[in-house]
């Protein structure tokens, strides 16, 4: 037998993120089949942003500016930032994003390796609290112009008043939920679903493919063992049980489990957003709590709390659990008995 260490192919921190960028192909492909072109603009308004803010900060840190630059992890934080903005957010809310996320989620707490926050949801978290109205303002599926769309990100939306309402749509688990709460609303979800052009067969029409698109990249990272199973399985496993218990016990005010599935960040989290190896989770059975528990909570705040899709708050309390939850979850070292917790 040959000598230790035996590593079947070259694994680095460049080769891990620029798979993760591709897999994401899948998913922007059918978001600009769907929603236009407008997505293309925010991700390179993104990259460019986070190489610039990266190339500052590792100047100002007397870090090697080529050897991290390139390593591609500003790029997939970018790429999620704009994956989770809206593509027809004004350019400065984007920048803001970014910056956010590179300059305080990431070098504030040392680079690469130390964040304990995952950036991208750092930055959205950020960004829909202080911005709700723009964080909310969507393209309609059926009005993908690109000039329009490019107008919206550097013009903004005020010259566009008069056809506001042709260009800007809520999305389906925000229309979803103002409907819901609205006290004259008597038609329960399925009337629901079935009058408004908002809903697709599955989840939100058009969000039922790009959601198909992740799943796809992530079933590939799989393959590529980039990431392992434990995360998405747990996270998909939980939300389809939870959500299909809420649906059982009122059928007429939750959605089902397909609907969370398809609709919203739901996909998008659970192989490309709670897989960070740096802020989530790191043993087998921790990536199984990590995972349900995110999937729980984001499903919580998806039936009653404020925002409409809790992705991004359940990736962050999850992950200032991260901690306990590796310490509490290390496997037994061969050879050797767990030791009793007092």
């Amino acid at each position: 037998m040959a000598s230790s260490p035996h590593i079947l192919q070259p694994a680095s921190v460049q080769r891990v993120m620029f798979k993760v960028l591709i897999a994401l192909v899948p998913g922007v492909v059918a978001y600009v089949w769907f929603f236009g072109a407008a997505i293309l603009v925010q991700l390179a308004l993104a990259s460019v942003t986070a190489l610039a803010a990266e190339a500052l900060l590792l100047r100002l840190r007397n870090k090697p500016v080529l050897l991290f630059l390139t390593d591609g992890s500003a790029l997939v934080t970018a790429w999620l930032v704009a994956l989770t903005f809206p593509p027809i957010a004004p350019w400065w809310l984007t920048v803001c994003g970014v910056l956010t996320a590179i300059v305080v989620a990431k070098h504030l707490y040392g680079g690469l390796g130390q964040n304990p926050f995952n950036p991208a949801m750092v930055a959205f978290c950020t960004m829909i609290v202080a911005f709700p109205q723009l964080m909310s303002q969507w393209p309609h599926v059926e009005f993908n112009s690109f000039a329009t769309q490019f107008n919206a990100i550097f013009g903004g939306l005020f010259g566009l008043d008069r056809h506001i309402d042709a260009i800007v749509m809520a999305t389906p688990l925000d229309a979803l939920r103002t409907v819901l709460r609205d006290p004259e609303q008597v038609a329960g979800i399925a009337g629901i679903l079935g009058e408004h052009a908002t809903f697709g067969n599955i989840g939100g029409r058009g969000w039922e493919w790009v959601a198909m698109g992740y799943l796809v990249g992530g079933l590939w990272l799989i393959q590529q063992r980039i990431i392992t199973w434990h995360i998405p399985t747990a996270f998909i496993v939980t939300l389809a049980i939870i959500a299909t218990g809420f649906n059982l016990f009122n059928p007429e005010h939750f959605a089902s489990a397909h609907f969370h599935l398809f609709t919203g960040g739901a996909m998008l989290g659970a192989f490309f957003i709670a897989t960070d190896p740096v802020s989530g989770s790191t043993t087998p059975l921790g990536k199984l709590i990590f995972a349900a528990g995110a999937a729980l909570l984001m499903l919580v705040i998806r039936n009653f709390g404020a925002y409409p899709d809790g992705m991004a708050f359940a990736i962050l309390l999850m992950n200032l659990l991260v901690p306990l939850i590796d310490m509490h979850t290390q496997p037994k070292v061969f050879g050797h008995q767990r030791k009793s917790t007092p």
